[in-house]
């Protein structure tokens, strides 16, 4: 490389070392330097494809009650003693409901003399209107796998067979300034309307 590229050791040697930092190649003692297979870090944007006009959308709140089931409590960050509000609502367009949300919020971000259970069917604006913290832009930590069978609670309010797939998304929200958990929530999907995009970031584009 020295004579190739005309150049000093020490120049191949700090080249090579910067190569191998960012994983474009690997070192084995003994062996030699070769390139890597690995595939590099790279930021890349991801979002979902929605296969309908979401103008059309109807979401319904189930319900909403108070708990403190230790299984939520831990996830939220809150203590024994302490108690959250489970919000069930569904999404349906054209008649379809395709979304079932379960929402764990803890008490202290919720309105207990709520007019109405339309009043929350839509979390991120009670946030936003009621604490003036804007969800988009706080932490978040979102999960996707699919379920399959679909759980028979599930299904049902879907409105589907057991057999009949389902996306499981579970998502925790934090507050970025303090790290406090805002919400938890639990979301299935039908399968037949779930379709995500993945967008790579390149520097300087």
């Amino acid at each position: 490389m020295i004579a190739m590229y005309d150049v000093s050791s020490i120049t191949v040697v700090r080249a090579l070392n910067d190569l191998a930092k960012d994983g474009y190649i690997v070192r084995q003692q003994g062996k030699g330097t070769f390139v890597s297979r690995a595939r590099k870090h790279k930021l890349v944007e991801f979002s979902d494809v929605e296969i309908f006009e979401t103008k059309d959308d109807k979401v319904t709140v189930l319900s909403i009650e108070r708990g403190n089931k230790l299984e939520y409590l831990e996830k939220l960050g809150l203590r024994g003693d302490q108690f959250y509000y489970k919000i069930e609502r569904t999404r349906q367009t054209n008649g379809v409901t395709y979304i079932y949300h379960t929402s764990y919020i803890p008490e202290q971000y919720i309105n207990a003399n709520y007019p109405n259970l339309d009043y929350y069917s839509s979390i991120y604006k009670r946030f936003k209107l009621d604490y003036r913290i804007h969800m988009n832009d706080e932490h978040f930590e979102e999960i996707n796998e699919i379920a399959f069978p679909t759980p028979e609670h599930v299904a049902s309010v879907l409105g589907i067979d057991t057999q009949f797939p389902t996306v499981f998304q579970t998502k925790t929200t934090k507050l970025e300034a303090t790290g406090q958990v805002l919400a938890y929530s639990e979301t299935y999907k039908r399968a037949d309307y779930y379709k995500i995009k993945f967008l790579s970031c390149n520097r300087g584009h």
